[in-house]
């Protein structure tokens, strides 16, 4: 090998092993504020990637409506944030229980732990509330769900993380960064 190829091969090598080098640093998490529109307060969420934005047609108290959603996996886990509105304040309650039996099934969930879950601005309503549940992936992989269930007006919301072991920190740090904004 003569010796500018010898410097060729040497600045590739080199460059190669630099790149790798950046992507083991490359952060597993990397947090950015997203706003999701359309109550009469915007929600601001925390995700630790790039959330895609999806919409779905789903049945919530015999209704056909679309469920708005922000998705991005990371480290392991995906974290989802949803929304759906209802036509009257008075079937919100009803929405939110669907939501949660929903979550629960769709990952052949146990028995869920539930807590009281408060967002700052949110509508007060008596069956938002956080869940955590063990299940199972339709190809049997076992899964925990972390999920939150809330109202802002007439807008149902849901926050998940699921993965097979979802980062405590980074599970606390998207539910933390759920707010209302002006």
């Amino acid at each position: 090998m003569n010796r500018a190829t010898a410097r060729a091969v040497g600045q590739w090598t080199g460059a190669v092993a630099g790149a790798a080098v950046l992507m083991a640093c490359a952060p597993t998490f990397d947090w950015r504020e997203t706003r999701f529109d359309g109550a009469a307060a915007p929600l601001s969420a925390m995700f630790p990637c790039k959330p895609d934005r999806h919409a779905r047609p789903i049945q919530l108290g015999g209704q056909r409506t679309t469920m708005q959603m922000a998705v991005c996996a990371t480290g392991g886990a995906t974290f989802a944030l949803s929304a759906v509105a209802v036509a009257d304040p008075s079937a919100a309650g009803a929405g939110l229980q669907q939501l949660r039996a929903a979550a629960v099934a769709n990952v052949q969930g146990d028995t869920p732990v539930l807590a009281p879950w408060r967002v700052a601005g949110m509508t007060p309503n008596a069956e938002s509330a956080r869940l955590s549940t063990r299940g199972r992936l339709p190809d049997g992989a076992p899964v925990i769900e972390h999920a939150a269930f809330f109202v802002q007006g007439l807008m149902l919301y849901q926050a998940s993380v699921i993965g097979a072991k979802p980062n405590p920190e980074a599970v606390e740090t998207f539910f933390a960064g759920l707010k209302f904004v002006p």
